[in-house]
């Protein structure tokens, strides 16, 4: 057996070991499952600082400092004081120090989250909408112009029910107390069956992957099982 063989064959036991201490969930919570998952967290966290170590703060930092010091001083000078400043949290005499560096990670975060689900949600949902009803994106699809242009309606519908459903705001009248309106209560019921419908679909999807994840897993531990047998009895 050479080198090549005996790394796959090491691997394959390692993918083995884990995937049956992953499957003794089923049995319960115990002692194997939980190493498992030790394990993947682990491994992930130790990537994840590796990654971020190695393109971040040796590539974006260190290197261009190193190569041309005083051109790029003003561009990883500020990063690099933000990342010292916030090595303050490390103590919590020195803590409350680094709360503008927190501030500030927020509110960058915060903006670049809302910028990016309205430029790459919102406003890409409106247009699939409205642009199911437009003629001039036809182009003689399969099922002709009535399907299409029911699916158009569907997509067109769907959207705006589901944004009524989450409209919360409601008038109070002399005496009685603060209801929204009917046609805002019809329509957040139709919106409310389309969040059904939505859900029920991921639900499904999830299911599905797990499965196929599951069916892979065993396919994996069936041929890994009957290699060994095979590769035993050629051995005898």
């Amino acid at each position: 057996m050479n080198l090549v063989d005996a790394a796959d064959l090491i691997g394959a036991i390692i993918g083995f070991l884990l995937t049956v201490m992953v499957a003794s969930y089923l049995f319960g919570d115990n002692a194997l499952f939980r190493l498992a998952v030790h394990l993947f967290i682990g491994v992930a966290a130790g990537y994840a600082t590796m990654i971020v170590a190695y393109n971040i703060l040796w590539y974006q930092l260190l290197v261009p400092l190193l190569v041309s010091p005083l051109e790029q001083v003003l561009v990883v000078g500020p990063p690099l004081l933000l990342g010292l400043w916030l090595l303050l949290r490390i103590s919590k005499g020195t803590a409350r120090y680094a709360t503008p560096v927190l501030a500030f990670m927020v509110g960058v975060g915060a903006a670049a989250a809302v910028g990016g689900a309205v430029k790459g949600t919102l406003f890409p949902q409106m247009d699939a909408a409205m642009g199911g009803l437009d003629l001039d994106l036809f182009g003689g699809q399969s099922g002709g112009v009535m399907f299409w242009f029911f699916n158009g309606l569907v997509g067109l519908v769907g959207t705006v029910t589901t944004l009524v459903y989450f409209h919360f705001g409601m008038r109070a009248r002399s005496g009685q107390p603060a209801r929204p309106r009917p046609w805002i209560d019809i329509t957040g019921m139709i919106g409310q069956g389309f969040i059904a419908v939505t859900l029920g679909a991921l639900f499904a999807g999830v299911y599905a992957s797990a499965l196929a994840a599951f069916v892979e897993r065993s396919y994996f531990l069936w041929n890994f099982f009957w290699s060994l047998v095979g590769r035993y009895i050629s051995i005898q």
